[in-house]
């Protein structure tokens, strides 16, 4: 009994002096006594190509991008495990470690049989619109089937924890913050609003902040290059053909005179400049200063879609000097909101993590000017070729319902209906298809297993493959080909330049170094489960990044 109440009293002593230590510890090493994060703060870069995070470094400040490789841990060779490379399929596998088989968001848009009609990843007729009028507030994660790292992080303290998404997209605002989020917001005629799945009006403080009409100052300042041109030596001509101009202007050079745009389209134009990328981070701040993110009694969490790297990629191409600007400026605006973190929070309190939704594919026409192969077509050609060619073989119309994410849709019951050779439809449809010069193979999507492609191709389009909602047909492209117009680019396949994205974790839990081992998107989650020790997410098929995890 004595042995016993002198060990009790040894352990209290024991104790006491290690609490009377801790306590006069600095900031910074009581934050890593503490079990987890304030925040964590999801950061996606919408069109980031892993290549950006060292083409522009020279460039670079020392406390945005810099900072993170040197300060966090770095996964070199992170990729997308699957087919379309699409911003909505990559909001969704980062935040559920999942893939489109399994969480149903296998596009931005995609057919559906029962109905006959496009669906958008996010539509949702149910709810309405808050904060504005229209339908861009009839939006929702309905179509998400699985939960995300933030919807596991609210189960794993009974809701304690606060969640919110924003980003100018509502795919990129709405599929991170989850099912159980308090808010997500995107961007609408000026101003940030949600729809009625999370709440009936804008907080006031969202109201106010709509009040100040920044994108109206932002777009009062024209669009000079931020460093004198000359030094944009990474860069093509600022004149370019092939390039596609802000909405509103007739010219794709700097400086690009937003001020000049008409007043009815500057809200829609605001999208395709840097600043709009700025105007997502002071909304971010104010959400964290308004919602007092990071002052709970467990980790909150903030999920944040930078969205104009994309509209301007799209609209110039990766080879511009628009889009090295746009670069230059998100890394000041990272280091800015670094700096926030650090005062608001204490440096060494949050979490931070930084990835990219997909990547680019260079122009074709910038390629075609340096004797590299690639080009572009058109789906509406291919379907109305294929709608033709089934009329004069089958005696049957308008068989082709849709060309989406490189499948074709084909109205099978239809075919039924009428008596037709279903498999033989199949058979021709494959065969017109091989038949273009920049299409290498197409197959049966139900059949892929039985099909001879090379990896890592065959595993992306299997993770892709959604039964429900994939189309009947899978055609594949030969490298730098794309479907598109003639001005600007796009992405969407399996490519390294489309596939390859950045990694970076930084902060609370994480241990600075880099792998050079091949990682996935869908490793990002469950890597976030196991720095705050809550469940994966119920579609998770990630692993643990575990060179990271302190």
């Amino acid at each position: 009994m004595h042995r016993k109440l002198s060990f009790i009293i040894s352990l209290l002593f024991s104790y006491s002096t290690t609490f009377s230590q801790s306590a006069n510890l600095p900031h910074s090493s009581k934050a890593s006594l503490s079990v987890r994060p304030k925040l964590v703060v999801g950061l996606v870069i919408d069109q980031m190509r892993w290549d950006y995070m060292y083409r522009f470094n020279a460039l670079y400040g020392n406390k945005g991008i810099k900072r993170l490789l040197k300060e966090g841990f770095t996964a070199e060779n992170s990729f997308i495990p699957y087919v379309p490379t699409y911003t909505a399929v990559g909001h969704a596998s980062i935040y559920s470690g999942s893939i489109p088989g399994i969480n149903g968001i296998i596009g931005n848009h995609w057919f559906d049989k029962t109905t006959g009609k496009i669906v958008y990843c996010t539509d949702d007729s149910t709810v309405s619109t808050v904060g504005n009028t229209g339908k861009a507030g009839k939006m929702s994660p309905a179509n998400m089937w699985v939960t995300s790292i933030t919807d596991e992080l609210k189960l794993s303290n009974n809701f304690k924890s606060k969640v919110i998404g924003i980003s100018l997209k509502d795919r990129g605002a709405i599929l991170p913050a989850g099912h159980s989020a308090n808010a997500a917001y995107w961007y609408d005629a000026g101003k940030w609003i949600t729809s009625s799945f999370y709440m009936n009006a804008l907080p006031t403080w969202v109201s106010d902040f709509n009040g100040k009409n920044l994108p109206g100052k932002y777009m009062a300042t024209d669009w000079n290059t931020l460093l004198p041109i000359n030094q944009y030596d990474l860069s093509t001509a600022d004149d370019k053909p092939y390039e596609s101009a802000i909405k509103g202007e007739t010219t794709v050079t700097f400086p690009h005179k937003l001020s000049l745009i008409a007043d009815s389209i500057k809200n829609e134009s605001f999208r395709t400049t840097p600043f709009a990328n700025s105007f997502t981070f002071d909304f971010a701040k104010a959400a964290i200063e308004n919602e007092k993110l990071g002052s709970n009694t467990v980790t909150d969490f903030l999920a944040v879609s930078i969205s104009s790297t994309d509209y301007i990629g799209h609209s110039f191409g990766p080879n511009s000097i628009e889009i090295e600007d746009t670069y230059l400026r998100l890394d000041k605006d990272i280091a800015d909101f670094l700096q926030y973190l650090d005062t608001k929070l204490g440096k060494g309190n949050y979490t931070f993590f930084l990835s990219a939704d997909h990547g680019v594919a260079n122009i074709p026409s910038f390629l075609a000017e340096h004797k590299l192969p690639g080009g572009n077509f058109d789906d509406s050609g291919i379907k109305k070729e294929l709608n033709t060619m089934i009329e004069t073989d089958f005696g049957v119309k308008n068989i082709v319902q849709s060309l989406q994410n490189y499948q074709v849709y084909l109205n099978c019951d239809e075919l039924e209906k009428q008596g037709k050779d279903v498999a033989g439809v199949k058979k021709a449809v494959i065969k017109l298809l091989v038949s273009k010069s920049f299409i290498i193979a197409a197959f049966e999507t139900d059949k892929l297993a039985t099909i001879t492609l090379p990896e890592p191709q065959k595993t992306m389009l299997s993770n892709g493959y959604n039964p429900k909602r994939s189309g009947d047909i899978q055609f594949t492209l030969k490298p730098g080909y794309f479907e598109g117009g003639k001005y600007g680019t796009t992405h969407g396949l399996w490519n390294p330049y489309d596939a390859h994205i950045p990694c970076v974790f930084f902060g609370w839990g994480v241990k600075p170094g880099k792998t050079n081992r091949e990682t996935y998107m869908t490793d990002i989650a469950p890597t976030i489960a196991a720095i705050l020790h809550i469940q994966m997410p119920n579609g998770n098929v990630g692993k643990v990044i575990t060179e990271l995890v302190k």
